[in-house]
Formats: C-alpha cells, sequence, structure tokens
C-alpha cells in the first residue's frame, strides 16, 4: 500500500512538472511572437530550471 502511495505521489510530481514545462513552452512561443526580449530571457531561464 505505502509503494502504491510513494509511485502515485512520484507520478503526480512528474506530470506536474511536465504540465509546468508545456506551459512554459507555449508562453515562450507568445513572447516570442510579441518580441518580448525580457520575458523570453526570464522563461528560458524557467526552462532551464525545469531541465
Amino acid at each position: 500500500m505505502i509503494m502504491n502511495r510513494l509511485e502515485a505521489s512520484k507520478k503526480a510530481h512528474e506530470v506536474h512538472r511536465e504540465n509546468i514545462k508545456r506551459s512554459l513552452q507555449h508562453r515562450l512561443q507568445v513572447a516570442r511572437a510579441k518580441g518580448d526580449e525580457k520575458l523570453i530571457r526570464q522563461l528560458e531561464a524557467e526552462m532551464k530550471y525545469f531541465s
């Protein structure tokens, strides 16, 4: 039972990180389309953190 909870927790953590990465990628695309260099640098830094 404890292993199931541990596995479920790990899976939830992985899914959460993937959702964050996907959101960051979308935000980065929008920032690039708008030409917002400051936001682009900030989002690229966040992407490195989650990689």
